[in-house]
């Protein structure tokens, strides 16, 4: 149980989940396939942190009162002790559309807009086009990781802003990708062995933009449908439901909390602040991010998931102290005895002495 909460036991206990952008996870790298591990992790904490990595399934989606939605940088800036999360009854989500996307995806994407609108009853606009095309790149790491670039980052920050002075409480980007169906890398991936490529670039839109307004943001790429491949793995397979991502980011943007700097949580917002939070959960071999890295310094319970990644930054790189978890499963148990005040030690075998 967290200190600072002054909590009973089986009140919730407010928990950060971690699962890194285009790093290759073999779960939470995909198509929504996180989903399955937050819906169980908020049901053992009680209070759910996390990324639209995680809760992000293209045309699936999953919405629990329990779950936060925020964004990447500002997680960060969470867990730095920057800013605190306000829960919200909802959000008018500004929709801003790169002025690079063709005719036809336009349509398609604010026809998603529209139908989200009429049968999930979100409150949606105004919409934006930017005044140029944003004109995104994609490139990879030396660790095999997937990255990009904007040629107009200024285009994206100005509709942004116009989207904030009409009103938008939050912004869903659609920027449209460049793509090659042919492409090696996206045939690993649709197969199960490779590494998201749009994810990099995804995570330096909405990380721009949030920096800069200070609102929940995310992204949904525009992309041409791809063909029917009967291969496909069972976690790429959100991705080809429809002509467009954007569904699951306008549900995930619907309740997101709002994003309040740390001098005025404290006037009448029932905010959590960095001091609420009672553990953290992230992939065994990625521990350097911000976020994890601020908790840990702060003494919060780090689990550490085995999760195989591209990456190896590991708790014996880092020298930080962790409980390890063979599994989201087991790391749900782990979450379980923190919210009952158990000793997370007195689980295993052999029990070491006290002297």
């Amino acid at each position: 149980m967290n200190k600072a909460t002054g909590g009973r036991a089986a009140d919730p206990l407010p928990s950060l989940l971690v699962i890194p952008t285009g790093i290759g996870c073999a779960l939470g790298g995909y198509a929504g396939d996180g989903l399955p591990a937050a819906r169980l992790l908020a049901a053992a904490s009680g209070c759910l942190i996390t990324h639209p990595n995680v809760m992000n399934g293209a045309a699936l989606y999953w919405s629990d009162p329990r779950i936060h939605y925020v964004e990447g940088s500002a997680l960060d800036r969470f867990a730095a002790g920057a800013i605190a999360l306000g829960p919200v009854r909802h959000q008018r989500v500004g929709l801003l559309l790169d002025a690079g996307i063709d005719e036809e995806l336009r349509w398609r994407h604010l026809q998603v807009a529209e139908g989200c609108r009429a049968s999930l009853g979100l409150d949606i606009g105004p919409v934006l086009t930017t005044d140029v095309p944003l004109e995104v790149s994609l490139s990879q790491g030396p660790s095999g990781a997937s990255w990009g670039s904007l040629g107009n980052p200024a285009a994206l920050l100005r509709a942004g802003q116009q989207l904030k002075a009409a009103g938008a409480t939050a912004i869903a980007v659609v920027a449209r990708f460049p793509e090659d169906p042919q492409a090696e890398a996206l045939a690993a991936y649709r197969q199960g062995a490779g590494v998201d490529a749009l994810a990099g670039a995804e995570a330096v839109i909405s990380h721009l933009l949030s920096l800069e307004l200070g609102l929940p943001c995310a992204h949904a790429p525009a992309l041409s449908p791809l063909p029917l491949d009967p291969g496909l793995d069972p976690r790429a397979a959100g991705e080809e439901l429809g002509y467009t991502f954007l569904a699951c980011v306008l549900v995930g943007l619907s309740r997101a909390p709002d994003l309040i700097p740390l001098a005025g949580a404290g006037r009448g917002r029932n905010a959590l602040r960095i001091d609420d939070l009672g553990a953290v959960v992230a992939p065994a071999g990625a521990l350097g991010g911000a976020a994890v890295l601020a908790c840990a310094e702060r003494g919060i319970p780090l689990i550490a998931v085995d999760n195989p990644c591209l990456l190896q930054v590991t708790a014996e790189a880092l020298n930080l102290e962790v409980l390890p978890a063979a599994s989201y499963c087991e790391a749900a148990g782990l979450l379980v005895a923190l919210r009952e005040g158990l000793n997370p030690a007195a689980l295993y075998r052999p029990l070491a002495r006290l002297a």
